[in-house]
Formats: structure tokens, C-alpha cells, sequence
């Protein structure tokens, strides 16, 4: 009764324990100890990974500050004209014999280019030139009859009656002669009319008509097209805000009297009083005028010179409508690089600025206290600049002040930089400057510094470069909002 009562209230022996009783516990223990142990070897100052970054040299494109003459270009778009353009028509009505040029054949002027049928027009020559010759000959029966009659009626044996019959004979005769020979000289111009030749040097064009149609003096189509190549016209436009410059810059050689106007010497009707025949004097012929400012053609891509001429023509009225002036240069084109309706860009020199100081527009940056630049010292730092921006033409920009001749700035890569911050240069054209003289400029249009750097400067929150036609404005993003400020 006990045994089973102590049994039924549970008193029994606590169970022995086994050796797998304490492994929670050690496994415990030993996460604890590799944590530690973890903890110790990765202890390193919260920040080490940022300030080894920013220890880190940026990579950047630079190129050197240049003092040199610096020409200043106003950029315009316009397209290609030929100097003359002629549509060769028939004079005269005929069937069209021969054709003696080929399409794209260079020609001269006078050059026979096509023949009309001219036996109908040979016809009537000979016709008119008959009737001259009997016309001739009673004329000058009349005449002879005209002294007979005049010794005559000197001697009282006729009467003046009859010798002015046969002097209004003689007259009538006089002026029979005369439609003859009219006659015979409009024939003789319908035969030369026949001989379609070139009235100017230049290409012959598309052949509009073949041999063995007829033709006539009435068709608008005409034969060919020929235009003259050499020169060349180029028609560009520019701001009518360049207006003041150009007329103040260039007025003297394009607004004055004279051959570059298109002014002739003065007619009949323009001479002086004064000038009366026999007192000596003689209408002013102008004096040559010398030629006009340079105007470059480059290709549309902007990358090949296509030739060099020279500006003849401001048009005489702004374009309301576009708020634009035109103007006309023309070219030497011996080599046939420019051709008409071809899209071009023109470049007018306006003036040359000298001993300027030369950097790449791209490196212009823009900040909360005004324009900067950044500037590499000897020991691979760099640091913001401020500066004073004179003008930017095409992709370079003229500095008033701020920068020395030979320094060392940034082109690309401002986006990652901080004042003192290191970085690792690397010139953007590949060159060096040379010792103990400031870096020369290369290239056309006063050098086109800046490599890679006109291209992603946008990208990389430098200026805008470009900022077209000599205007006055500086560009770029640059350090604004990140307190990256001179």
C-alpha cells in the first residue's frame, strides 16, 4: 500500500543524466568565443574605409593655360551656291540636229554645245542678200540718173519737176536698201542663232532635251543647266546681333563705293555738270577696293576645311522673320570640294585678339560666388580658381583674369572633384609644354584644345562649352550645390 502510494504520487528518483547533456552549452560558448575573436581582427576606426577613399587620386583631363594671338570668329550656317547659273534655250525654231556635249563636261564660254537646223534660216539669208543686190543696183541708177537730170535741168532743158521725181526716186531705192540689209543681218543672226553655244565657263548638267526633237524659242525647260564652279558662292546667316560688330569691325571695305558694293563707274546720266566733252575731265572711276575679311567653309560635321574665301555681300534688310542677316563670301574651287545647295558651315573672321590668355571652354565651371576654374598644383592637387571670363568663342574661352600662361587646369573630370583633392592628370591632347615657353596653340581656327573634354563636358558638369559666335557667357554647371566654391 505504501510502495504503491509512492509510486501514484510520483516520488521517484531523478533520472541519471547522460554525457550529451551539456553540448547546447558548449556550442554556445564556442559562437561567443568566434564572434570575439571576429570582432578583434575587423576592429578597425569606423570612417578608415572613407578616408582611404578620398585618399584615392582622381583621374582628370588637363591641358595648360596658353598666351597667344587668338582670332575671333562669328560661326553661321549657309549652303552653297553657284556663282552663275545659265539655262542654255534655243534662239530660233527648229528641229535639233546634234548635241556635242556630255553630261558633267566642263565648258568654256563659246564652246559649241548644240545645232539647230539652219538650212531654213540659210534659205532666207540668201533671199535677203539677193534682194540687197538688186536693190543695191537700182540704186545707183537712180543715183546716176539723179546727176544726169540735175546737169539737165542746170541748162534749162527740163524741168525741176522732174529732177525732184528722180531724187524721191533715189531716196525710195536708199531705203529699199536698207530693209535689205536688215533683212540679210537678221538672217545671218538666225544662222549663228543655230549654233547653241555656252555663255559661260562652267559644268553642263542633266541633257533636257535629245537629238530630233524640235525645238523653240518659246520652251522654258531650255537644253541644259550649266553652272559655274570656279568660284563658288556661299549664302550663311548670321545673328542680328553680330550686326553692330560686323559693321563696325568690317564696314569700311563693305559699305564704302567701289567694286565690293557692285557699284560701276557713274553713267551718262550720273556725270557731273561739270563734266562736259572737251573740258578734260571724265566721269570718277572708284579705286579697287581691297579684299574682303576671310570667311572659312567647313564641312557640317565641323571637322574639314572645305576652302578659304572672302565676304562680298551684306544683304541690305534683316530677316524679320528669323531675326537673321545674310551674307555672301566666295571661294576659289579649283578642286571642286565645294558644290552647289551643299550644307556648310561658315566661320567670319572678325578680329584677332592678341596675346590673349587661351583656355578650353570646357574648363570654365560656374559656382554660387561667380565662374572658377580648377587649377593643379606641383604636388597633384587641385584647387578652384576664380576667374574672370572676357568672351567664349567657338569651343575656347578668353580670360581676363585669374590664370597664368603655363599653368596647369582641369578639362574633365570637375564633377569628382574637392578643393585640395589629389588627382591623377593626364593631358588631353597628349602633349606636353614645352620648358621655359608657354604652350602653343595647334590647329585651325587659333587650336581646338580640349580633347575629349568638349564632348562629355556636359556629362561631367563642366562648362557649355560652345557657346557660339563669340558670346559672352560662360558655362557649366560645375561645382554648384555641392559647396565646391573658390
Amino acid at each position: 500500500m505504501d510502495s504503491a502510494g509512492q509510486e501514484l504520487s510520483g516520488n521517484q528518483p531523478p533520472p541519471s543524466r547522460g554525457r550529451w547533456s551539456g553540448r547546447p552549452l558548449l556550442a554556445a560558448t564556442s559562437a561567443a568565443l568566434l564572434g570575439l575573436l571576429l570582432a578583434c581582427k575587423s576592429g578597425k576606426p569606423e570612417g578608415a574605409g572613407a578616408d582611404s577613399a578620398a585618399a584615392r587620386p582622381i583621374p582628370v583631363l588637363t591641358t595648360w593655360v596658353e598666351k597667344r594671338d587668338l582670332p575671333i570668329y562669328l560661326d553661321g550656317l549657309g549652303s552653297v551656291v553657284a556663282y552663275k547659273t545659265v539655262t542654255v534655250r534655243t534662239q530660233v525654231d527648229g528641229r535639233l540636229e546634234r548635241v556635242l556635249f556630255r553630261e558633267g563636261q566642263r565648258v568654256g564660254k563659246g564652246e559649241l554645245l548644240a545645232q539647230v537646223d539652219a538650212r531654213p534660216f540659210l534659205a532666207t539669208l540668201h533671199q535677203a542678200e539677193s534682194a540687197l543686190a538688186r536693190d543695191t543696183a537700182l540704186l545707183a541708177n537712180a543715183r546716176k540718173n539723179l546727176e544726169r537730170y540735175s546737169e539737165l535741168s542746170s541748162q534749162k532743158l527740163i524741168s525741176q519737176q522732174q529732177v525732184d521725181d528722180q531724187q524721191a526716186q533715189a531716196s525710195q531705192y536708199e531705203g529699199a536698201v536698207g530693209v535689205d540689209r536688215a533683212a540679210a543681218e537678221a538672217a545671218r543672226l538666225n544662222v549663228e542663232y543655230s549654233r547653241i553655244v555656252a555663255p559661260i565657263d562652267g559644268v553642263t548638267g542633266v541633257r533636257l532635251v535629245d537629238e530630233g526633237n524640235l525645238v523653240r524659242a518659246s520652251d522654258t525647260s531650255g537644253l541644259v543647266v550649266i553652272t559655274q564652279m570656279d568660284p563658288i558662292a556661299v549664302i550663311f546667316t548670321l545673328p542680328e546681333d553680330d550686326l553692330p560688330r560686323i559693321v563696325t569691325r568690317l564696314g569700311p571695305s563693305l559699305l564704302s563705293d567701289g567694286a565690293a558694293t557692285g557699284k560701276t563707274a557713274p553713267g551718262p546720266s550720273d556725270k557731273p555738270a561739270n563734266d562736259k566733252p572737251g573740258s578734260g575731265k571724265s566721269a570718277t572711276t572708284p579705286a579697287p577696293q581691297p579684299p574682303g575679311p576671310p570667311v572659312e567653309a567647313w564641312s557640317r560635321d565641323g571637322q574639314t576645311r572645305l576652302g578659304v574665301g572672302e565676304l562680298v555681300v551684306l544683304d541690305n534688310q534683316i530677316n524679320q522673320g528669323t531675326a537673321t542677316l545674310r551674307l555672301k563670301a566666295v571661294f576659289k574651287n579649283p578642286e571642286r570640294r565645294l558644290w552647289p545647295n551643299q550644307f556648310v558651315k561658315a566661320r567670319l573672321l572678325l578680329s584677332t585678339q592678341s596675346q590673349a590668355l587661351v583656355v578650353p571652354a570646357v574648363a570654365v565651371q560656374r559656382g554660387p560666388k561667380g565662374t572658377f576654374i580648377y587649377v593643379v598644383a606641383e604636388d597633384g592637387t587641385a584647387s578652384p580658381r576664380p576667374i574672370e571670363v572676357e568672351l567664349i568663342t567657338g569651343d575656347q574661352a578668353v580670360l581676363a583674369r585669374g590664370v597664368r600662361p603655363g599653368e596647369q587646369i582641369v578639362v574633365e573630370g570637375q564633377s569628382q572633384l574637392r578643393p585640395g583633392a589629389k588627382v591623377a592628370a593626364r593631358p588631353a591632347g597628349g602633349g606636353e609644354p614645352k620648358a621655359g615657353a608657354d604652350p602653343k596653340a595647334s590647329g585651325e581656327g587659333g587650336g581646338r584644345s580640349g580633347g575629349r573634354g568638349r564632348a562629355r563636358a556636359g556629362a561631367e558638369g563642366g562648362a557649355e562649352g560652345g557657346a557660339g559666335e563669340g558670346s559672352e557667357r560662360a558655362g557649366g554647371r560645375g561645382a554648384a550645390g555641392r559647396g565646391q566654391t573658390p
